[in-house]
């Protein structure tokens, strides 16, 4: 049924373009004396709504992700102030906290997460209990909060794009509240190829693919990622037809109704990243990492959260492989590794983020010495510190196990002050364009990872400065506010 819109009170009329996510733009934190602090929130989208225009009356669908946000939710009722969000039109959906953590930990996070970065260790998990029944219900309570906010702000033919796993169901249903509105669905993590993504239960596996097949188009970051789904749809619903052209899948038939496939892989913010690099927060920060280096010395750097699909553990054990087979490397190079806590209220995560830091140690005094310590391991977040870090690097290594895109192997090239090599898995996103002038590896390799670090720390210098200016030119050719606007239009 199409819903009325009568509410036509200054600020809250329906919106032409909505955008709905899990996060929003904006966050709030308690001050010293209670009152809530509104603060930026980070990304693409961010810049990508800021792309469209004030003027161009879109509104922000976002969960309330903490006490602060949701205090922010109740104090403003349908819509959050102008002033604390830039003056960007933003709704703030304060779903009840069980049901939340039910839907982000227990099923986007630790199911639909793990299952598009194939993560599991099969012979222990998944195991799909009471427990996560109850979980689903929760996920599917809150998709709904979405749909049910999302089909009272649209206006008629509205066009609507909604973001990521966590929101998977919105756009089925919201076909049934409003068959009148333009839905779009983009994922920006990988999507799991069909005999994995079969680990899933088969209705819940049934249910992902029906709710994102409700909008008229379904849009990804690279064409793999595209046909893994299509081939999930074709292998997991009975009925379903991939319609493809030049053997490239371009639509999918489900039920009397298409979905279009699309592809549009985001880029760095050139501009952005170039100017904040050199402000000097960064130069004070930039300092300091030089005189922790010492002289002389090569760098290699990554830049991670600390999410298990990134694969910083292999990471350092590749780099110690290096230390131990290339001894002419010892004193001569550190990595600068810098893992930011994520998802610590996850058990497993902890875990990981304890294993990644003992590693370090081990490193550290197996090969330290008075004057060098081969890794220099940060985990407070701290942005300045990573442009500063990219500002420096000599070697960028990013080596997930899996991943949607990876912005900092298309950041580093583009803030590098002397060229750097990039030594990049062959499972990210950004291998698709990035590829030919990276040094790719099998990310579960470690030995084969320890080798192209020698390789990369060994490249002319001319040659990397070369391969460089390529990786940005790369990286930047397609800065989230056209990536966002280029899904609009397709629409």
């Amino acid at each position: 049924m199409v819903v009325e819109h009568t509410d036509t009170a200054p600020g809250l009329a329906p919106a032409p373009i909505v955008v709905a996510s899990n996060r929003g733009p904006v966050s709030y934190r308690r001050g010293a004396d209670g009152s809530l602090v509104p603060g930026r929130g980070g990304g693409g989208l961010v810049s990508g709504l800021s792309a469209i225009g004030l003027d161009a009356g879109a509104v922000w669908v976002c969960a309330a992700l903490g006490d602060g946000d949701r205090a922010a939710a109740r104090r403003a009722g349908r819509r959050l102030d102008a002033a604390d969000t830039g003056g960007h039109r933003v709704r703030m959906l304060d779903i009840d906290e069980r049901t939340f953590a039910a839907a982000y930990n227990g099923v986007a996070n630790s199911v639909l997460w793990f299952v598009h970065h194939l993560l599991w260790q099969t012979p222990l998990e998944p195991s799909f209990d009471a427990d996560f029944r109850a979980q689903w219900a929760a996920y599917e309570a809150y998709n709904t909060a979405f749909a049910d906010a999302i089909a009272e702000e649209a206006a008629p033919g509205a066009c609507v794009l909604v973001q990521d796993y966590h929101l998977t169901l919105v756009p089925g249903l919201l076909r049934v509240r409003r068959p009148d509105l333009r839905i779009g669905h983009f994922s920006h993590t990988p999507w799991a190829p069909p005999d994995y993504y079969r680990l899933l239960p088969d209705d819940v596996a049934e249910q992902v693919l029906r709710g994102v097949l409700g909008g008229d188009r379904a849009a990804f970051l690279t064409r793999r990622w595209a046909e893994a789904f299509a081939a999930c749809c074709e292998r997991v619903l009975p009925g379903a037809e991939v319609v493809r052209e030049d053997g490239v899948a371009t639509r999918v038939l489900f039920e009397g109704r298409e979905t279009r496939l699309g592809v549009h892989g985001l880029g760095a913010d050139a501009d952005f990243l170039r100017e904040r690099a050199h402000r000097p927060d960064v130069e004070e920060r930039l300092a300091a990492l030089r005189r922790q280096i010492g002289p002389g010395r090569r760098t290699i750097v990554r830049v991670d959260r600390t999410e298990l699909s990134k694969n910083i553990v292999r990471g350092l054990r590749a780099y110690q492989r290096l230390l131990e087979d290339r001894p002419q490397w010892r004193g001569k190079v550190v990595h600068i590794a810098f893992a930011y806590p994520s998802r610590q209220d996850l058990p497993v995560y902890r875990d990981y983020m304890a294993e990644v830091a003992r590693l370090a140690e081990e490193i550290n005094s197996t090969y330290g010495t008075a004057d060098w310590q081969p890794v220099a391991l940060q985990m407070e977040d701290d942005f300045p510190r990573s442009l500063a870090a990219y500002r420096l690097a000599d070697v960028a290594l990013v080596n997930p196990i899996r991943d949607g895109m990876n912005l900092v192997a298309k950041e580093i090239p583009v803030v590098s002050d002397h060229g750097c090599a990039l030594v990049l898995s062959r499972e990210a996103g950004a291998a698709a364009e990035l590829g030919d002038e990276a040094i790719l590896i099998n990310p579960y390799d470690v030995e084969a990872t320890a080798r192209a670090l020698h390789i990369a720390l060994l490249m002319d210098p001319g040659e990397r400065e070369e391969r460089t200016k390529r990786l940005a030119a790369a990286a930047t050719a397609l800065p989230p506010a056209r990536w966002f606007l280029d899904q609009l239009g397709a629409l």
